[in-house]
């Protein structure tokens, strides 16, 4: 791609002010290194060291740019540049994917590896569990076989104990029968002679039966009559109590009237009483008011007095 020539020179003025730059840092980095060598950790160095060499292949790269645009006016080497940078990081990128996938197929070859260690130890133990079990079925059908025979040794033993318990339970049980039956006729005879000692006793009972009927007829009668007296004289004082209710009523009255007289009496007397003490207080008002009137009725009433005893005399 190319340039005009005012364009060319202005990026080559600016390349060239790059330039300055970065060979300044190079040298104040080269510097740093030489200082810090010893001192610094090893990181610090390596990290300088790297930058530095950054620095150069810049400079080499606007070195390059430079004398292209002076030249021929164009900055194809740039573009060139930037091609195999993306071609690198495309290749290291691939190195890397592959380095990873290489990695994976070691770890799942590792772990294929160890699961068929284990599936081999198992294997083995498998084996060896196989022959315990086979040996301890060998062992076990044996000792069934030695159980079986002596099971039919005890079966055998069994058996003849069975069959001399079951003919000694034979002659018991034959024993117990002849026992039962002659219990049996003694049970009868006993229930014959009950039988008629119950009917001898329903007899008797059936009588005395009579006789508490005939007794019972006889209290019934004597109750009927014992209760129709009572009856009668229970009406005879009915009529005494009602009697004697009329009487008490007619007495409550008496004593009610007495009452009322008693009250109209009280009643009078109140009034007398009421009369005498305002014909006293109208005496003494009227003394009150006049006093010579009052001592003149007085005499006149001692004057007429005096005479009433000269004339009784």
């Amino acid at each position: 791609m190319s340039l005009s020539l005012i364009q060319s020179l202005r990026v080559s003025a600016v390349l060239e002010d790059c330039l300055n730059q970065l060979d300044i840092l190079a040298h104040t980095l080269r510097v740093q290194i030489s200082r810090e060598r010893g001192t610094a950790p090893a990181q610090e160095i390596v990290r300088l060291t790297k930058l530095r060499g950054d620095c150069q292949y810049i400079l080499q790269l606007f070195f390059k740019l430079h004398l292209e645009l002076k030249e021929k006016h164009s900055f194809n080497s740039l573009l060139d540049v930037i091609k195999e940078e993306e071609q690198k990081k495309m290749h290291e990128n691939m190195r890397r994917q592959e380095e990873i996938e290489l990695k994976l197929r070691k770890q799942n070859l590792q772990i294929r590896k160890e699961e068929l260690q284990q599936k081999t130890e198992q294997l083995k133990d498998l084996k060896g569990q196989h022959r315990e079990l086979r040996q301890q079925l060998k062992e076990h059908s044996k000792k069934i076989a030695e159980r079986k025979k002596n099971a039919k040794k005890d079966i055998e033993l069994l058996l003849q104990l069975t069959q001399k318990e079951t003919s000694k339970a034979e002659k018991m049980m034959e024993d117990q029968l002849e026992l039962l039956q002659q219990q049996l006729k003694e049970e009868m005879r006993v229930h014959e002679e009950s039988e008629k000692f119950m009917l001898n006793q329903q007899e008797e009972l059936q009588e005395q039966l009579q006789q508490w009927e005939e007794f019972t007829k006889q209290m019934m009668q004597e109750r009927e009559q014992q209760l129709n007296s009572v009856c009668n004289k229970r009406i005879i004082n009915e009529n005494k109590q009602s009697e004697m209710r009329r009487k008490f009523i007619e007495m409550e009255q008496v004593v009610m009237e007495d009452r009322e007289e008693q009250e109209k009496l009280r009643q009078q007397q109140e009034q007398v009483r009421a009369a005498t003490k305002l014909q006293a207080w109208w005496r003494g008002c009227m003394v009150r008011r006049g006093l010579c009137t009052v001592k003149k009725a007085n005499e006149a009433k001692k004057g007429k007095k005096k005479e009433g005893q000269k004339k009784k005399k």
